[in-house]
């Protein structure tokens, strides 16, 4: 047995974070009023209030301290940042300002970034005063990476960047984009080489955003045009040409966090407890135990993706996994919300039935972000046939 396998997220230690961080929501919530939403982590944007949770020591948990960050000594850096993380999307918190910068570009930049890029920018990230985009997807090439246009061209200079990004989460917002570029011609029996990663920032000339808008009016994904725009050397991360290797082990973490879970929760727990104050019948109580036995069951197979990563293992095919099994569960739950908040009347109904609202807009992107479901099933399969 290693010494990661004693960890759980619910020991005495990570069960005291737990605490700190409940208290500190519900009181930063009492002081500035923020109001829980279904699925904060892209809909719900305060860059103020990722300052504060950034001071209060609950970003950063898997960066250095030489860094500007919080990752404990003892190897439990994203264990912690799983209880954090629980908690935030069980409050519906606003944190989408910081989200992606934390969870993926920091350990992209600790695996692959060199040490003027570490120390630039991981201490903003830590501040919670860092923005940051991922740009992977295109049109023509969403789920299938390999079919990305985008292209850097070596020169004298540096590089020059064209091509378009979609689905570009935040990009209108955020410092800096991560971008995933072709530097060398297509080969087509090696589709998946000659890829390397930029992190682009996003005040550079030659830059174009168009917003792409839900039927709600709200606005977080952008078309993002890239003509003509300077690089350096110095906005390089990675390996150039290893680009596809540094991609797939980034998405595990975009792919295996408790938000494949946990986006619907505050709608779910919100419903769930009006409806416990009426009288419940028995088919009623089975769909709700259904879709919380399944929560739970999912909630361990996130933690044993977290668990993997603070081992130093690759969690690729579990990651795919949750996000699969996740994002499929989180789809049921609206479906179950809906027919449950029928039945609720007064205050409660009305707050019930705005967050179904969202929900219901959110709900057919829960299987496309970070992988279709198609997709990711085809990474299980050649992770389990690789297995044995």
């Amino acid at each position: 047995m290693s010494e990661f396998d004693a960890l759980r997220a619910d020991d005495d230690d990570l069960a005291a974070l737990r605490t700190a961080v409940r208290a500190f929501l519900t009181a930063d919530r009492e002081t500035f009023g923020w109001i829980p939403a279904v699925d904060c982590w892209l809909s719900s944007w305060d860059t103020d209030f990722s300052v504060r949770l950034a001071d209060a020591g609950f970003i950063g948990l898997t960066i250095p301290a030489e860094y500007g960050g919080r990752a404990p000594t003892d190897g439990s850096g994203y264990l912690r940042r799983y209880v954090v993380t629980e908690e935030l999307l069980a409050h519906g918190a606003p944190v989408g300002a910081h989200w992606i910068a934390d969870r993926q570009v920091a350990p992209g930049l600790m695996a692959y970034g060199t040490e003027e890029q570490r120390r630039r920018i991981l201490p903003q990230i830590a501040a919670g005063r860092l923005y940051s985009a991922i740009g992977m997807s295109e049109h023509g090439a969403g789920s299938d990476l390999a079919a990305v246009q985008s292209r850097a061209t070596r020169d004298d200079e540096g590089w020059i960047l064209n091509g378009t990004k979609v689905w570009t989460s935040g990009a209108h917002l955020a410092h800096q984009i991560v971008v995933l570029a072709r530097t060398s011609p297509l080969d087509p029996a090696h589709r998946h080489a000659g890829f390397s990663q930029f992190v682009v920032p996003t005040d550079l000339p030659g830059i174009t955003m168009s917003p792409i808008v839900l039927m709600n009016g709200e606005h977080h994904f952008n078309e993002v045009q890239f003509d003509d725009v300077r690089l350096t050397d110095d906005d390089v991360l990675g390996e150039i040409g290893a680009g596809w290797h540094q991609v797939t082990s980034e998405l595990g973490f975009e792919r295996s966090g408790p938000e494949r879970v946990l986006s619907t929760a505050t709608m779910l727990f919100e419903v769930i407890s009006a409806v416990g104050r009426g009288d419940v019948d028995d088919r009623t109580a089975a769909a709700v135990g259904d879709l919380v036995g399944r929560m739970v069951s999912l909630r361990q197979m996130s933690i044993s993706v977290a668990r993997a990563l603070t081992a130093g293992e690759d969690a690729n095919t579990r990651a795919a996994m949750v996000k699969d099994l996740g994002t499929r569960f989180e789809q049921d739950s609206v479906e179950l919300a809906a027919d449950l908040v029928d039945g609720v009347t007064g205050p409660d109904g009305a707050r019930l039935r705005a967050l179904l609202a969202t929900a219901r807009v959110h709900s057919p992107l829960f299987t496309l972000r970070g992988g279709t479901n198609e997709v990711l099933r085809g990474i299980v399969a050649k992770g389990t046939r690789a297995a044995t």
